[in-house]
């Protein structure tokens, strides 16, 4: 008899930060894949170089947080935060070379040959070097506080992420003093970026940064000094605010004390340029108090990420992904009143692909509507200038009973989150900040409408934000139902959010952290006792990202009891597939295109009596034990067949942007082969976009 293996062992999981790290590379991919329009590969360069910032920001401080503190305990992979962060070092190391190797001796050139043009110093002919010397005297030089470091000005305190330049000097200034180090910050007022004017040009579209700049000219700001070097850096710090949710009599205002210091936390990465020498280095190293392993040489400008203004400047369409108009729901192209549609039928919403203006029509009735008597709406994130806290804010001047749960803790929206509070407070909304201890990431919509005499209730649930920007670039369900128990469920929750209250039975929605995590389980459970007994068992998942410990290691169980598991997971995943004896039957694939993948979709086969389950939540130990989420069904049997179509046989056939998981957490391109070419996300565009 074949021994079982010991499915808690350490070298059956991947590292989770380690798995994160890992996807960045499948996005800078699309960056390196010459079929991606060129200015969508600019784009996805500067997507990874803003992820990295993240996690750098985030992860990375943690983990060194842990180190010099001590108090981590090992993740199920069973490795140390200091041997984690060795081996993001070495990673992160390769990452970055690759973003410079593809800025430097493939966009740049490609760019240049469409006239798109990066002007470098040494090749700016004699009319742009005046202009631009114009430029630094009228526009830059007059915002510009250079700082001579000596005992009367000590090092200051440096922006996290701003642009700076550290300066040798040699010489004696007015006063006599010898010269040695300056600081010069980049004014935050002016753009990183800019656009030389065609009278200077020799290109439809040339750029100069503003750090080129700042260099050819650095001599001006230190006169009767000689400049011995300039080199551009930039430190990244520790984003994450500590805050005592228990220990403090009002989250908005603690938090926004915390924010006002978040700029200026603790160093975790220094980014300096490639030529800056050793001795310089090490006293900008000394001076963030970092060591050689935080330091990053970049061939190139250490904001490369700021080249993403061009996309939107530059006015080439066949440069970019084909524009498309997302489909109106039946009922809002209709014009009809949202209320009826919904009581005949439940309405499903695919996200980019069908339009969120149907969210935004629903909240707009509901406000003018004499018959809604309350709305109740959790908000996580939402754009700038949303219209959804406008239309809020409508409902509430209106006469309506208008209750929003804020998530002020939604990690760099905090201080967005905070403003727009504030305005639904002074308009007479009733806000709620939550629950202590517990992020509010359920996507929830209440309406209560009188209707003969009678409160009905519609709810509109989904896996992603209330926000109107990215729901045109992320891709996400949202469900339109009066069903009655899902209302009086939606209810309940509202009602635990916002009081104090005992655990609720709910009839068919599912909730972190109660009841969603124990319910996961059980049906993973039953497809393993279907299998068991020779019935049909299949597990199908599309969610962001997995690493909770235990649903591994029964997906482990499963596999080996014949359970047949496709898990399509976007980011991070420290399940290893593909392993003889453990996983065998377990396949994992990650999509990567020009949507973010951001629904959640369960599936679970049920010996032929399938359920499907959309969710605000991933199978990460945060969503489905420290969060509040929500799960719901799809009840609506051709709605649920829509979305298993579209979210699971549609992603599970992809073969141009999929990527297949190893047992040893290497992720491979998926390639056609002899089979048709097919991407998910172009077949949805297709099929559901006008």
């Amino acid at each position: 008899m074949t021994t079982a293996p010991d499915l808690k062992n350490p070298q059956l999981y991947l590292n989770r930060e380690l798995a994160q790290l890992e996807f960045n590379f499948r996005v800078l991919a699309l960056a390196q894949d010459p079929v991606t329009p060129l200015l969508e590969r600019l784009r996805f360069m500067c997507i990874c170089n803003s992820n990295l910032d993240e996690f750098f920001e985030v992860q990375v401080a943690i983990l060194r947080h842990h180190v010099a503190f001590g108090d981590a305990v090992p993740g199920a992979d069973g490795l140390s935060p200091g041997e984690v962060l060795s081996r993001i070092r070495k990673r992160a190391l390769e990452l970055v070379r690759a973003q410079y190797t593809l800025w430097n001796d493939i966009l740049l050139p490609e760019l240049e040959r469409e006239g798109i043009n990066f002007v470098s110093r040494e090749r700016w002919t004699v009319k742009q070097q005046r202009w631009l010397q114009g430029y630094f005297q009228n526009e830059v030089l007059p915002v510009l506080s250079p700082l001579g470091l000596d005992p009367a000005h000590p090092f200051p305190r440096i922006l996290n992420k701003s642009l700076n330049l550290i300066v040798a000097l040699r010489g004696r200034d007015a006063f006599g003093r010898e010269g040695d180090m300056a600081l010069v910050r980049a004014p935050r007022s002016l753009p990183r970026i800019v656009r030389l004017p065609p009278e200077v040009g020799t290109r439809p579209y040339e750029f100069v940064f503003l750090s080129s700049i700042l260099l050819q000219f650095v001599d001006e700001l230190f006169p009767g000094m000689r400049v011995k070097g300039a080199y551009q850096f930039r430190v990244t710090r520790n984003s994450e605010l500590s805050v005592d949710e228990e220990d403090v009599e009002n989250l908005a205002h603690a938090l926004r004390d915390e924010l006002r210091g978040r700029g200026y936390a603790k160093p975790v990465r220094l980014e300096i340029a490639e030529s800056c020498p050793k001795a310089v280095a090490g006293f900008l190293m000394h001076n963030f108090e970092l060591g050689d392993s935080e330091i990053y040489r970049c061939a190139g400008p250490v904001n490369v990420h700021r080249v993403i203004a061009i996309y939107d400047l530059v006015e080439r369409p066949d440069l970019k992904f084909p524009k498309y108009t997302p489909r109106l729901a039946a009922a809002v192209a209709a014009e009809r009143n949202l209320f009826e549609a919904i009581a005949e039928r439940d309405i499903l919403l695919h996200h980019p692909f069908e339009s969120f203006s149907a969210v935004t029509e629903l909240v707009k009735q509901a406000s003018l509507d004499p018959d809604v008597l309350a709305i109740k709406q959790t908000l996580y994130r939402t754009g700038p200038d949303s219209p959804l806290v406008t239309l809020l804010i409508d409902a509430a001047r209106a006469g309506k009973d208008v209750t929003v749960v804020v998530e002020l803790r939604a990690r760099f929206d905090e201080e967005r989150n905070i403003e727009f509070a504030n305005r639904l407070q002074e308009a007479g909304v009733q806000v709620v900040y939550g629950v202590v201890g517990y992020k509010t990431h359920a996507k929830m919509l209440l309406i209560v409408r009188r209707e003969q005499g009678l409160l009905r209730r519609y709810v509109h649930l989904s896996t992603g934000n209330y926000h109107h920007v990215t729901s045109r670039l992320y891709t996400d369900f949202g469900l339109m139902t009066a069903d009655a128990d899902i209302g009086s469920d939606t209810h309940k929750l509202f009602q635990q959010i916002s009081g104090l209250g005992p655990v609720i039975q709910l009839r068919r929605l599912l909730q972190s952290p109660f009841t969603l995590h124990k319910r996961v389980m059980q049906m993973i459970e039953r497809e393993i006792a279907h299998a068991q007994v020779g019935k049909p068992a299949r597990i199908i998942a599309k969610i962001n990202a997995l690493n909770e410990a235990s649903v591994v290691e029964l997906l482990y169980k499963a596999s080996r009891a014949g359970v047949q598991i496709d898990l399509i997971v976007r980011g991070a995943c420290t399940l290893k597939p593909g392993m003889p004896g453990v996983s065998e039957n377990i396949r994992v694939r990650s999509i990567v295109g020009r949507f973010l993948e951001h629904s959640r979709v369960y599936w679970f086969a049920n010996a032929g009596t399938p359920e499907i389950f959309c969710s605000s939540a991933d199978w990460m130990e945060r969503n489905l034990l420290r969060r509040i989420e929500v799960c719901f069904p799809i009840l609506d049997p051709e709605l649920a067949q829509r979305v298993h179509d579209e979210a699971l046989d549609n992603y599970l056939a992809d073969n141009l942007h999929a990527w297949i998981l190893h047992a040893d957490g290497r992720y491979e391109r998926a390639t056609p082969g002899e089979v048709m070419p097919h991407s998910a996300q172009t077949a949805l565009l297709a099929k559901l976009c006008q």
